[in-house]
Protein backbone atom coordinates (compact mmCIF):
# COMPACT_ATOMS: atom_id res chain seq x y z
CA UNK A 1 0.00 0.00 0.00
CA UNK A 2 1.13 3.41 -1.03
CA UNK A 3 2.19 5.92 1.78
CA UNK A 4 -0.29 8.57 0.33
CA UNK A 5 -3.13 5.83 1.00
CA UNK A 6 -2.38 6.33 4.85
CA UNK A 7 -4.11 10.39 4.63
CA UNK A 8 -7.50 8.83 4.81
CA UNK A 9 -7.09 8.19 8.39
CA UNK A 10 -6.81 11.72 9.16
CA UNK A 11 -10.59 12.35 8.71
CA UNK A 12 -11.13 9.77 10.96
CA UNK A 13 -9.36 10.37 13.23
CA UNK A 14 -10.24 13.60 13.19
CA UNK A 15 -14.11 12.88 13.44
CA UNK A 16 -13.78 10.11 15.88
CA UNK A 17 -11.37 11.23 17.74
CA UNK A 18 -12.44 14.90 17.82
CA UNK A 19 -16.34 13.81 19.07
CA UNK A 20 -14.98 11.81 21.95
CA UNK A 21 -13.18 15.52 23.39
CA UNK A 22 -15.45 18.11 22.06
CA UNK A 23 -18.88 16.47 22.95
CA UNK A 24 -20.26 19.66 24.18
CA UNK A 25 -23.67 21.23 23.13
CA UNK A 26 -22.33 24.91 24.06
CA UNK A 27 -20.97 27.24 22.56
CA UNK A 28 -22.89 27.65 19.43
CA UNK A 29 -21.28 27.85 15.77
CA UNK A 30 -23.33 29.15 13.38
CA UNK A 31 -25.85 27.96 14.72
CA UNK A 32 -25.13 24.33 15.01
CA UNK A 33 -24.07 22.92 18.64
CA UNK A 34 -20.57 22.19 18.49
CA UNK A 35 -20.02 18.18 17.86
CA UNK A 36 -22.49 18.89 15.06
CA UNK A 37 -20.02 21.60 13.74
CA UNK A 38 -17.39 19.52 14.19
CA UNK A 39 -18.44 17.00 12.28
CA UNK A 40 -20.11 19.24 9.74
CA UNK A 41 -16.45 20.44 9.65
CA UNK A 42 -14.96 16.77 8.96
CA UNK A 43 -17.11 16.29 6.45
CA UNK A 44 -15.59 19.38 4.53
CA UNK A 45 -12.35 18.43 5.36
CA UNK A 46 -12.71 14.70 4.47
CA UNK A 47 -13.52 16.14 0.96
CA UNK A 48 -10.30 18.24 0.73
CA UNK A 49 -8.24 15.51 1.87
CA UNK A 50 -9.56 13.07 -1.07
CA UNK A 51 -9.12 15.63 -3.16
CA UNK A 52 -5.18 15.81 -2.31
CA UNK A 53 -5.12 12.08 -2.62
CA UNK A 54 -6.54 12.05 -6.26
CA UNK A 55 -4.13 15.29 -6.69
CA UNK A 56 -1.11 13.35 -5.68
CA UNK A 57 -1.75 9.66 -6.75
CA UNK A 58 0.51 8.86 -9.58
CA UNK A 59 -1.87 6.28 -11.26
CA UNK A 60 -4.25 9.70 -12.01
CA UNK A 61 -1.43 11.02 -13.69
CA UNK A 62 -1.38 8.73 -16.77
CA UNK A 63 -3.10 9.71 -19.70
CA UNK A 64 -5.30 7.29 -21.29
CA UNK A 65 -4.05 6.38 -25.30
Amino acid sequence: MKPIYYLVLIPFIGMLGGAIFFNRVTPYILGMPFLLFWIVLWIVLSSAVMAIIYKLDPINKEEDA
